[in-house]
């Protein structure tokens, strides 16, 4: 039997070095016993045949039960899947990095487990490996996963090339798992997250608003819609806005605000924001200003673009022009009629979603 090198580190500040050594290992092959929040894991490059031929034979696990991908960052995720749905988005906002696995469509005609860890030795290491890392508890198939370093190299003493002694995980439960290729989804593993939280999160609906420095226009529609839902005892939607621009954390225009306050509406407290890919692919309806911004927002997620629209489509004015012009810079009474155009469709969005 050959011998395991165990290092002992302190779990909030780990020696650079030694996650190196623990990344060169996995890189070219090895197996590293490595903390995660939820439990121990042993990691493996995905692509390295002799490795999970490997895994597999010392966790004794089924050859038709496939490792969970770790991945060190959400964006990783669409290296790996096709045909991602809303739901794993509005997930992976919510709980990741964190104990969630999501099974979802592979590129290669198969399905695939992802989960993106909250713990930095475990993010640290999958970066500096550059490769795919898959990540099994460390334990034999069919016992408790271990919470701490001494469960895991229980029965791995030797079995593996490298050992990272972090003391013990911070949750000490397994992650749950979410399977998102079939409809409705399904609860495979009901672990650290539970299953009320998970259908919270995906039953919940996301309607963004996106205009340019997102200080008028996007901040009028938010308000106004969540005013109409809070009227009709609507808890199921969350409203967001965001601009194209670069600016960020800035406060609503002053004749915004003004006019949202003669409707009852204190958006004092915003601060404006730059639309993101991840804000967009959670969203379940995108409403935009102008053709511009839509134009924006299909470079920054082609994917969406059944269900982006102009927020002027569902204001019944009969106008061929469908953007709503930016007020910045204009008199009072150009912010009127803004406002009048915005509320005229949110009218009839409030009655849609």
């Amino acid at each position: 039997m050959s011998s395991t090198k165990i290092i002992k580190v302190d779990p909030f500040i780990p020696e650079e070095q030694y996650l190196q050594e623990a990344a060169g290992i996995l890189a070219k092959g090895g197996l590293v016993i490595m903390p995660t929040e939820t439990v121990y894991g042993i990691g493996a490059n995905m692509l390295h045949k002799e490795a999970i031929n490997r895994l597999y034979e010392i966790k004794e696990r089924p050859e038709d039960k496939p490792f969970s991908l770790h991945i060190e960052k959400k964006e990783r995720v669409e290296d790996f899947a096709l045909d991602i749905p809303i739901s794993a988005y509005k997930l992976m906002d919510r709980f990741w990095p964190g104990p969630l696995t999501l099974i979802l469509n592979s590129k290669d005609n198969n399905t695939i487990g992802i989960r993106m860890p909250d713990n930095e030795i475990a993010l640290r290491i999958i970066t500096l490996s550059g490769v795919p890392v898959v990540c099994p508890s460390a334990n034999i198939s069919g016992k408790p996963a271990p919470k701490n370093f001494a469960e895991a190299i229980g029965d791995l003493n030797g079995k593996v090339d490298f050992a990272i002694d972090a003391g013990s995980t911070a949750l000490g439960v397994e992650s749950t798992i979410v399977d998102l290729t079939v409809k409705p989804l399904m609860l495979l593993r009901e672990g650290a997250i539970k299953k009320e939280d998970i259908e919270e999160t995906v039953n919940k609906k996301i309607v963004l608003f996106v205009c340019t420095g997102n200080s008028c226009r996007s901040v009028m529609a938010k308000g106004l819609l969540e005013k109409k839902l809070k009227e009709r005892n609507r808890s199921d939607v969350q409203v967001l806005s965001a601009g194209i621009m670069m600016l960020a954390g800035l406060g609503a225009a002053e004749d915004t605000r003004e006019l949202l306050k003669e409707e009852g509406i204190d958006v004092s407290g915003h601060r404006s924001q730059k639309v993101t890919p991840d804000m967009i692919k959670k969203s379940d309806i995108i409403l935009v200003m102008e053709r511009l911004h839509e134009q924006r927002i299909l470079e920054l997620a082609p994917s969406v673009k059944n269900r982006l629209f102009l927020l002027k489509e569902f204001a019944k004015i009969d106008d061929n022009n469908l953007d709503i012009a930016d007020p910045i810079g204009k008199p009072r009474g150009f912010y009127e009629k803004t406002f009048a155009i915005i509320k005229e469709a949110i009218e009839e969005i409030a009655d849609i979603i």
